[in-house]
């Protein structure tokens, strides 16, 4: 063995270890090539950068142009909501809740009944009403009957006038023999005739009386007298009234606010609807839209018919297909309560937002969009941009 505490350079040790051949050397470039290549490297740089940077520059400036030439067709805002009909659903009649027929969150189909108010008052008030109509229809058929009478009696009086108008003639023609007819007895004839002759005149008065109210017509049809349209007309308020003491729904939808209308509340028409108490809160399912607040700069192409995408909040990864149904003839601040006054000194402009109507397309398996849901919505105007828009 070898003794490692020895130098390396120790004759005895280096004697022992085999000889190790050294690497050829490398050639040794001529000096005038050496020269040459240092030269090339920074010549090759240059050009590299020059290359990076105008492809570079022509790079910014075709993704630039490119990206300002494909945009401009799409307009997207988020400032926009779920809408769905809804109302609070009342009666224009008062009275006494009797039964309330659904409940909080019910969905309901046009027709059916939300809730009833108690009839007995309106059932009296419609059979009061038909028995009026009735008792006017007996009184027109009387009057007809009793103008014919009245005829009659005109007819029998007129023959009456004839004979004490011919007696009057005779006695005319015998007064002048105080022997044959006293004076006395002429005066009597002609008293009488003057009597008959004026009650005939009373019953002909009397026949234009009753002929007028019967409307000049002898024969009249009882359902055309304006007293029986009156008559009719007050049956059929009572029986609207008598109707609406039921109270249905409107419109397909999703009942809510129930819990404010309960049995033995006095319902007051007049402020049922405004007070929300006496009223069944009802949103539509059918018929549901979006309205998208969009900035004014960005209606330039917008127009009804336009494609839309619409995502909801509520829904991550899904998509509604949808168009623009309508735009807002004004923007949102003209409806305000408080509109903007802009003729002050300290008046800043400010972008307006015009509402923007899109409607849109539900598939049976769709998850329910909810009134006042967020969403946002992207319109495809499909304009293009052109270059020479830019000179």
């Amino acid at each position: 063995m070898l003794d490692r505490t020895k130098e390396p350079r120790d004759p005895e040790i280096v004697e022992d270890v085999p000889a190790i051949a050294a690497p050829p050397a490398a050639p040794v470039a001529a000096p005038g090539n050496v020269a040459r290549a240092v030269q090339a490297k920074p010549a090759r740089k240059r050009r590299l950068r020059l290359v990076l940077m105008l492809g570079g520059i022509a790079a910014v400036a075709i993704g630039s142009g490119y990206f300002w030439l494909t945009g401009g067709r799409y307009v997207s805002t988020d400032d926009a909501y779920v809408r769905a009909a809804k109302l609070m659903v009342s009666t224009d009649v008062s009275g006494i809740v009797s039964d309330v027929d659904v409940k909080e969150g019910q969905t309901v189909k046009a027709g059916e009944i939300l809730f009833r108010i108690d009839p007995l008052q309106y059932r009296i008030a419609l059979q009061n009403a038909k028995a009026s109509l009735a008792e006017t229809a007996l009184n027109l058929e009387a009057a007809k009957v009793d103008y014919q009478r009245m005829l009659s009696d005109i007819a029998s009086q007129e023959a009456v006038v004839h004979n004490d108008q011919a007696t009057f003639d005779r006695y005319s023609a015998l007064v002048k023999d105080s022997a044959a007819l006293s004076r006395a007895q002429y005066d009597q004839g002609r008293y009488t005739l003057d009597a008959d002759q004026r009650k005939l005149d009373s019953l002909k008065q009397q026949a234009q009386v009753a002929l007028a109210k019967l409307g000049g017509k002898p024969d009249l049809v009882v359902e055309t007298h304006p007293q029986y349209l009156q008559g009719k007309a007050a049956v059929d308020e009572a029986q609207r009234q008598y109707d609406h003491a039921v109270v249905r729904a409107p419109f397909g939808g999703v009942v809510t606010e129930v819990d404010s209308l309960q049995p033995g509340l006095y319902l007051v028409a007049a402020t049922a609807a405004l007070t929300n108490q006496g009223a069944v809160g009802l949103v539509s399912n059918d018929k549901v839209w979006i309205d998208a607040n969009l900035k004014e700069t960005d209606l330039t192409y917008v127009k009804p018919g336009d494609e839309a995408d619409v995502t909801v909040d509520a829904y991550p990864g899904r998509t509604w297909k949808g168009r623009v149904e309508s735009i807002a003839p004004a923007s949102g601040s003209e409806f305000s309560i408080l509109p903007a006054q802009n003729a002050s000194g300290n008046w800043v402009k400010v972008v307006q937002r015009v509402p923007v109507r899109v409607v849109v397309e539900a598939k049976p398996d769709d998850p329910p969009l909810r009134s006042g849901m967020s969403v946002v919505v992207d319109i495809d105007t499909g304009h293009s941009r052109k270059l020479r828009d830019v000179f």
